[in-house]
């Protein structure tokens, strides 16, 4: 027997993707219920290649009971309405915005990190898809932290358009057609022009002077991971359409080499090692996009620091930043809580 699920946000990038991997991870559904705002009901939603199409109905009206699990992309607030909603009807919400991913009381989730925690869902039946940029650092940082303790991580990040969603894809390919022929670039969606350029600069800032999304990034590692570790980030948007990129340095409590890190990436869970120190032996975000792996490359150890490391890890941050990662929740889910007959 299959399970009766409802994805949420449907036109969205996300959304969409949350569809295509259902379909191609052969998800065990009975029923499926495609849900949008009423501005897109009526629509009709493609699941996966399979050739089958759901029409898309308006969140609004939607009854949530008898149904086992919702996965949620429609932003916070919308999610603030609807996910408690669901949540005490019975249907267990997989959520990717960042609204509860910080209460206590809900399970922030990454299957190949965290897996056990998520046996505490049903204090709000709502359970949390962590920040895109944070999912992949902490596939990465998990068996290492295994093997030697991670004391601090450094990291940059270089995220692709595609983490500000549609509109933010569309900003750079009409930046970029606009420049080439000679037009106007004003920036709508990015606080200054993405096409030929970076911004030091995603989500709003702090008191502190970092942003949003940095502290995202630490706060979340520290609740996947373990709180002990400190973190500090630096989010930049880069002219990329699909993949987010960052560059991780680690200084750990006990020695590890490089060589042996290269071996305990190489056999961890979600971990895809493509490392040759040689022209193209490493992975950049073309080459993930549509990719299930979180992706590291360019392994090395810092000198500067007593046991430290420093990699390359990408991965498509619209699935296992995102879609794919509600998904696994969702099986999860299924494995440890919700077995049927």
């Amino acid at each position: 027997m299959g399970y009766r699920v409802v994805v949420a946000g449907a036109t969205g990038n996300v959304g969409r993707e949350m569809l295509n991997i259902l379909a191609e991870r052969e998800f065990p559904i009975d029923d499926l219920a495609v849900l949008a705002s009423s501005r897109s009901a009526g629509e009709m939603a493609d699941f996966g290649e399979t050739g089958k199409q759901y029409k898309i109905q308006n969140i609004e009206h939607f009854d949530p009971a008898g149904w086992d699990m919702a996965l949620f992309a429609i932003g916070s607030e919308a999610t603030a309405v609807y996910a408690p909603k669901f949540a005490a009807a019975g249907c267990t919400v997989i959520d990717n915005s960042s609204l509860y991913r910080m209460d206590p009381d809900v399970p922030l989730i990454v299957p190949e990190v965290n897996p056990e925690a998520i046996d505490g869902y049903r204090v709000r039946n709502i359970i949390a898809n962590p920040n895109c940029s944070t999912a992949q650092m902490v596939v990465a940082l998990k068996p290492l932290h295994d093997a030697a303790t991670i004391k601090r991580v450094v990291v940059a990040t270089y995220q692709s358009v595609s983490g500000a969603g549609k509109a933010g894809m569309d900003e750079l390919f009409e930046q970029s057609r606009n420049i080439f022929v000679g037009d106007s670039a004003e920036p709508r969606k990015f606080t200054k022009q993405i096409a030929f350029n970076v911004i030091p600069h995603i989500d709003s800032f702090l008191d502190d002077g970092s942003t949003k999304e940095e502290w995202k990034m630490v706060v979340e590692t520290k609740k996947i991971l373990d709180p002990k570790i400190k973190v500090v980030a630096t989010c930049v948007r880069v002219p990329v359409f699909v993949g987010h990129s960052e560059a991780i340095n680690i200084e750990l409590e006990n020695e590890l080499s490089a060589e042996d890190a290269q071996k305990i990436l190489r056999e961890a869970p979600g971990i895809m090692l493509v490392d040759k120190r040689e022209d193209g032996g490493y992975v950049t975000p073309v080459e993930c996009v549509g990719e299930f792996a979180t992706y590291v490359s360019r392994v090395r150890e810092d000198s500067t620091v007593e046991n430290g490391l420093a990699l390359w890890c990408v991965s498509d941050n619209l699935r296992k930043g995102a879609a794919l990662n509600a998904v696994q929740i969702a099986e999860l889910l299924g494995r440890r809580h919700l077995q049927k007959d």
